[in-house]
């Protein structure tokens, strides 16, 4: 062994001893932080919780309206999303259109959710005079849509090209081609990339302080004020009292485990993926 190849070999074992080291201070603060939410929060999970409002010391309004706010912006959000991601893999191509497209797309995915939510209030909230659910759920489909674009146009571009040449030498056209055979291929990356972003956006506080605010009672109306439980965490664990600090602990076990079990879902539908 010459010196050349000793040096590469000390290289490679620093290197390889520094990625070990970051990796397990990594997991020991995770499991830190795990292990002193479980601890803290499991004490104070009891049934009555998912069975009473705020105002009566449950929880049950905020994980509704918590769902509420995702799921309407998982409704505008994941269409334009996957419809831009299509335009862009489809037909924009190199073009600089789509260049520009993506480029921008990526700056969105990497803006801070406090500054979407601030947008979200000159638009939403200030003109109509008061918060309200709706713009809740904007502010959060924003932050949903680059993900989306950037998962369909990645995934789209794993189909091979012979799949779309075939659909056309049967006389499809191009639009039945991309509904009945590119979506089709690509359908569970894109399922996915939906499950990623959801998860993202359900955990989110920034934008909902400047949107929807809180509720402490059930409304399903989006029209007012409406509650989410990112929010109530925020402001319960800056009470003083020990009961609204337990209600913290309790709503942040059931987010965390939400969004756990949203990132196992999709890690098993990716690897069932790659298994095939």
């Amino acid at each position: 062994m010459n010196a050349t190849q000793r040096r590469r070999l000390l290289l490679n074992r620093a290197i390889l001893i520094l990625s070990t080291v970051a990796a397990v201070i990594g997991l020991v603060f995770l499991f830190w932080i795990l292990t002193t939410l479980l601890i803290k929060g499991l004490d104070s999970i009891h049934w009555r919780i998912f069975t009473h409002d705020l105002v009566e010391k449950g929880l049950r309004n905020l994980i509704v309206g918590q769902m509420i706010l995702a799921g309407v912006a998982s409704l505008i959000g994941v269409p334009l999303g996957l419809l831009a991601g299509i335009y862009l893999r489809e037909y924009g191509l190199n073009s600089a259109f789509a260049r520009f497209i993506r480029n921008l797309s990526d700056v969105m995915m990497s803006a801070p959710s406090i500054v979407i939510g601030v947008f979200i209030y000159g638009i939403l909230v200030a003109p109509v005079g008061g918060f309200n659910g709706w713009a809740g759920s904007v502010a959060l489909a924003i932050m949903m849509i680059p993900i989306v674009v950037s998962t369909t146009d990645s995934m789209l571009s794993l189909v091979p090209q012979e799949l779309r040449e075939a659909g056309i030498a049967l006389g499809a056209s191009k639009a039945q081609v991309i509904l009945t055979i590119v979506l089709k291929a690509a359908k569970i990356g894109l399922v996915t990339g939906i499950l990623l972003a959801f998860a993202r956006v359900v955990g989110e506080t920034a934008p909902l302080l400047f949107t929807s605010a809180n509720n402490d009672y059930f409304t399903l109306n989006m029209n007012q004020q409406f509650p989410s439980l990112t929010v109530s965490i925020y402001q319960l664990a800056t009470f003083p009292d020990k009961p609204s600090q337990d209600l913290a602990w309790a709503g942040s076990v059931i987010l965390t485990a939400l969004v756990l079990l949203i990132n196992l879902t999709t890690r098993y539908i990716f690897r069932k993926r790659k298994s095939k």
